[in-house]
């Protein structure tokens, strides 16, 4: 039976692992606090232990001020475990801000707002010769899309009209990380989907899925968003996924945002 480690079991990883365990795969995961369905993080002697049985090691746990915390902890056994394959979620923001164009896997990294994350990216390609990097985009599905921020009163529109970013569905994405385990070679591969847009336009989108009036458009300074809100607004790329779809035979289901928030709907 294969058996897929996963460490931080957050949004993405653990809809993976639904899937995978669907599929008569055994997973093990690791929180920050043990609990029935996975190990704690602190937990050394368990998660080592792990990490020697898996056939398929995976990190979806991002840096955390200036270093990854499982590279830290754990990244002597993960380059020495026997696994068959390894894996890491990352972020399209290691592009940085590419003025609106098309970003692709081998374009520059680590000129952006998540230097620690470019940091991490280049550490965990240089951990094993198996790995894959996942480089993944704004990341919706159910409970967690334009349509929620709709529901309750979050949503807002910014007039930035040129402000272009990419996005993937949750599924997608898993769908993206289990073509890798039967196919194509170790690498970097972009998992967006193939229409990047304004972010207006998916909170348009909710609105007509959900019948309810569009919200005002606002001035950056006017909706008084966070800090990390805010920064998201500064940076402005397309991302390509041909590498994805060329070496893994990897389709996305959800093609565009429409598609998407009507099956989230």
């Amino acid at each position: 039976m294969p058996h897929m480690l996963i460490l931080g079991m957050g949004y993405t990883a653990s809809r993976l692992a639904v899937r995978l365990r669907g599929e008569g795969w055994r997973v093990t995961g690791v929180r920050r606090n043990a609990d029935s369905d996975a190990l704690a993080f602190d937990d050394d002697s368990a998660v080592r232990a792990a990490m020697a049985d898996a056939t398929h090691i995976l990190s979806s746990v991002p840096p955390e001020g200036e270093g990854d915390p499982v590279l830290i902890r754990y990244g002597d056994a993960i380059a020495q475990a026997p696994a068959l394959w390894s894996g890491y979620l990352s972020s399209t923001g290691v592009y940085g801000d590419a003025a609106g164009a098309w970003v692709d896997e081998s374009s520059p990294v680590g000129a952006g707002r998540r230097m620690a994350r470019a940091r991490a990216d280049a550490d965990w390609g240089a951990l094993r010769p198996d790995m894959r990097r996942f480089r993944l985009p704004g990341i919706y599905g159910p409970g967690r899309s334009a349509l929620d921020r709709v529901r309750e009163g979050r949503a807002h529109r910014i007039d930035l009209p040129d402000q272009i970013f990419s996005r993937a569905h949750v599924d997608d994405i898993v769908a993206g990380v289990i073509a890798s385990i039967h196919h194509g070679p170790a690498g970097t591969y972009n998992l967006a989907d193939d229409l990047p847009c304004a972010q207006n336009r998916l909170i348009e989108e909710a609105c007509a899925i959900l019948g309810r009036p569009v919200p005002p458009l606002l001035t950056l300074e006017d909706a008084q968003l966070s800090p990390m809100a805010r920064a998201f607004y500064a940076e402005n790329r397309r991302v390509a996924n041909g590498r994805a779809k060329r070496l893994l035979g990897w389709t996305p289901l959800y093609p565009t945002y429409a598609q998407g928030l009507r099956a989230c709907a």
